[in-house]
C-alpha cells in the first residue's frame, strides 16, 4: 500500500471516530508531510500555511458574507419571501410547497448557508403546510431540498472555499452559480408537482389573489432583491471586487435590518459572536485543507490518480468516475467536508483533462448538494428533524426522493450543456 493510501485510510478513520474535519486534515497533512520531508520542515510548512493564509486579503470575504447572512436571518426577511411566493402560488395544487421552494431560493441569494436556509424555512413554512393538511413527507422534502440551494446560489461559502483552494476568481464562481441555481428552483417546483401527482394527494388550495394584492406582496422582498442586485451587479459590472462586495453586502444587510427596526443591541452582539465563531471554525477547516493539499502534492497522490484516470479512456468517463466518488462520499460526509477533502486531489486532474475549473466548481457544488439530502447523513434532513421532532427521519428521506431525481437531472443538464454555467461569467 502506497504511503498516501495509508494517509487517506487514517484520515477516514479519524472522521468516522468523530474527529473534527479541520483537525483531521491538519494532523494527517502535517504527519504525512513529515514522513516525506522531515519533522522540522513539516512544522515550518504548517506554520507558514496558517500564517500566510490567515492574513490573506481575499480571505476576508468569508466572515463578511457570513455576517451578511446572519444579518439577513435576523431581519426576518424569510417571512416576507415566503409570503410573497405564497401570494403568487397559493391557488395551485401543492402551491404552499412550491412557495417554500421559491422562498428558499430567494433566501439563499442573501444568506449563503444551506443549513441556515433549511432551519429558518422549517420554522416559517411547516406550520402553514400543516394547517392545510400537507403530508409531512412532501412538506419536509420541499424544505430540505430547497435548503440545498444555499450552497449554490451566490453568495456561497462553499464557492469561496473552492475559489481559494483552486485559485479561481470568486466573482466568476458566484456569477456561474446563478443559472444552475435558477434551474434548481424550477426543477424543485416540478418535483413538488410530481410528488402531488404520483401520491394522488388531495390538497386544499386557496383562492387566487387579485393582481394588485400579489404585486403588493412583493414589497416585502424589495430589500432582499435590492441587496442581491447590489452585490452581484457590482461584481458583474466591475464596480467592486468580490472581497469589496462582501463588505458592501454586510454593510447593506446591516442597514436593511437597522431600518426595519429589528436589530437591538443584544441582537447585534449575538450576530457578531455567531459570525466570529463560525468564521473561526471555517478557517480551521480551510487551513487544514491547505495543509492536506501540501501533503497531496508531495506524496505524488495526484500524479498517481491522474495516471489511473488517464487509463479510463476519455475525459467524460473519468469525470463520471469522479462523480460517482462524490455521490458515494455524500452518503457518509457532509458537503463542506467533501469539498475540503476532495478538491485538492481532483482539481489538478480535472484541469489536466481539459475541463474549465469555474465550470467544475459549480458542477462539484451541485453534486455536493446531494449530500445534504442523501441518507444516511443528509444534514438538512437532520436539521428538519431537530425542529420538527414528531416527524420520522424515514418520512423526511422518503419525501426527498422526487427531489433527488430532479437533482440528478440537473447534474446531467450541467454536464451536457456547460455553456449554461459559463455564459454569464464569460460576459464579464
Amino acid at each position: 500500500m502506497a504511503e498516501w493510501q495509508i494517509g487517506l485510510c487514517i484520515l477516514f478513520a479519524m472522521l468516522l471516530l468523530g474527529v473534527p474535519i479541520g483537525l483531521s486534515l491538519t494532523l494527517v497533512g502535517t504527519i504525512g508531510t513529515a514522513s516525506i520531508i522531515g519533522f522540522e520542515p513539516s512544522l515550518s510548512l504548517l506554520g507558514q500555511t496558517y500564517f500566510d493564509n490567515a492574513r490573506h486579503y481575499n480571505l476576508s470575504i468569508l466572515p463578511l458574507f457570513l455576517m451578511m447572512g446572519n444579518f439577513v436571518v435576523q431581519s426576518g426577511i424569510a417571512n416576507d419571501l415566503y409570503a410573497a411566493a405564497n401570494a403568487w402560488l397559493r391557488h395551485r395544487k401543492g402551491g404552499l410547497a412550491m412557495a417554500t421552494v421559491v422562498a428558499c431560493g430567494g433566501f439563499s441569494s442573501v444568506c449563503g448557508s444551506s443549513l441556515a436556509t433549511a432551519s429558518t424555512m422549517t420554522k416559517i413554512a411547516m406550520p402553514s403546510m400543516r394547517k392545510y393538511n400537507y403530508p409531512d413527507g412532501l412538506s419536509t422534502g420541499a424544505i430540505a431540498a430547497g435548503g440545498t440551494l444555499g450552497i449554490l446560489i451566490p453568495p456561497s461559502v462553499i464557492l469561496v472555499f473552492y475559489g481559494i483552494m483552486t485559485q479561481q476568481d470568486i466573482g466568476k464562481l458566484f456569477l456561474a452559480g446563478l443559472v444552475p441555481g435558477i434551474i434548481g428552483v424550477v426543477l424543485y417546483v416540478v418535483a413538488v408537482r410530481i410528488s402531488v401527482s404520483i401520491g394522488n394527494m388531495e390538497l386544499e388550495t386557496q383562492p387566487k389573489l387579485p393582481l394588485s394584492q400579489r404585486l403588493a406582496a412583493l414589497k416585502g422582498v424589495l430589500g432582499a432583491l435590492g441587496l442581491f442586485v447590489f452585490v452581484m451587479g457590482g461584481i458583474y459590472l466591475g464596480v467592486f471586487t468580490p472581497t469589496e462586495s462582501a463588505g458592501m453586502g454586510a454593510g447593506g444587510a446591516f442597514l436593511l435590518v437597522l431600518l426595519q427596526g429589528r436589530l437591538g443591541t443584544w441582537d447585534l452582539l449575538i450576530t457578531l459572536y455567531d459570525t466570529a465563531k463560525t468564521t473561526a471554525s471555517m478557517f480551521l477547516i480551510l487551513f487544514g485543507a491547505l495543509v492536506f493539499a501540501n501533503y497531496v502534492n508531495l506524496s505524488g497522490m495526484s500524479r498517481e490518480i491522474q495516471t489511473l484516470v488517464a487509463g479510463l479512456g476519455n475525459p467524460l468517463t473519468a469525470l463520471m468516475v469522479i462523480t460517482l466518488i462524490y455521490i458515494a462520499l455524500g452518503c457518509v460526509l457532509e458537503g463542506l467536508s467533501m469539498i475540503t477533502l476532495t478538491v485538492p486531489i481532483f482539481y489538478p486532474i480535472v484541469a489536466g483533462l481539459g475541463y474549465d475549473l469555474i465550470w467544475f466548481g459549480i458542477y462539484v457544488v451541485i453534486v455536493t448538494e446531494l449530500s445534504y439530502i442523501t441518507p444516511p447523513v443528509g444534514l438538512n434532513a437532520f436539521v428538519l428533524k431537530s425542529v420538527v421532532k414528531d416527524v420520522k427521519l424515514s418520512t423526511i428521506f422518503k419525501g426527498l426522493f422526487p427531489f433527488l431525481f430532479v437533482d440528478i437531472l440537473r447534474v446531467i443538464i450541467v454536464l451536457a450543456f456547460p455553456g449554461l454555467v459559463l455564459f454569464i461569467p464569460n460576459l464579464m
